[in-house]
């Protein structure tokens, strides 16, 4: 059995979960939430738990069991805290600012990129070295992170670019690295 897919998922107050033909959706103080569960899930709500259960032991029930417990459990915790993702700018002349709903960045290259917020997303550029992405959608979150990551990521040699303040960047040697060497 499924170690994950066995717990229940505690419904915190102020939260009200539906479930309705295979369709969950979770209502809470950050937003509305919904996910399509597989068919072959069972998803039962009893007292304020919600109870996830699969019919047999086969690879695919097995597989979508702690699955669909895991992505009910994000939608309840994305409506009650929300998701973060925090994103750090580094280089010389690297710079990022907020303006109305768009992200304004400067990153070396000779034009300046923007970057509008999407519905579910919130952008806030606390520095200008630092970009703080946030919303109820644990997945669209992580998505849209990736995105503003990929105008310029960070490179090998100097750590230029923008990284995700847990990320370690693996730094490289120059190619000064190898000379007097015959």
């Amino acid at each position: 059995m499924s170690r994950i897919g066995r717990k229940p998922i505690a419904i915190p107050a102020g939260v009200e979960v539906k479930i309705d033909n295979g369709l969950v959706t979770v209502k809470g103080p950050k937003g509305t939430l919904s996910q399509q569960i597989n068919p072959i899930i069972s998803v039962a709500i009893e007292g304020n738990e919600v109870i996830v259960t699969r019919p047999n032991d086969e690879k695919e029930a097995r597989s979508l069991h702690g699955l669909s417990r895991t992505l009910i459990n994000n939608m309840v915790i994305g409506v009650t805290e929300g998701y973060k993702k925090m994103l750090e700018v580094k280089g010389v002349g690297y710079r990022v600012q907020k303006q109305g709903d768009t992200l304004v960045m400067n990153l070396g290259y000779s034009h300046q990129v923007f970057v509008k917020e999407i519905p579910g997303i919130t952008i806030e550029a606390p520095g200008p070295n630092e970009i703080i992405i946030s919303g109820a959608d644990k997945q669209l979150v992580g998505q849209f992170a990736a995105e503003v990551r990929e105008k310029r990521p960070p490179e090998p040699y100097k750590g230029k670019g923008i990284k995700y303040s847990t990320e370690v960047i693996r730094r490289k040697e120059g190619k000064a690295g190898g000379k007097g060497k015959k």
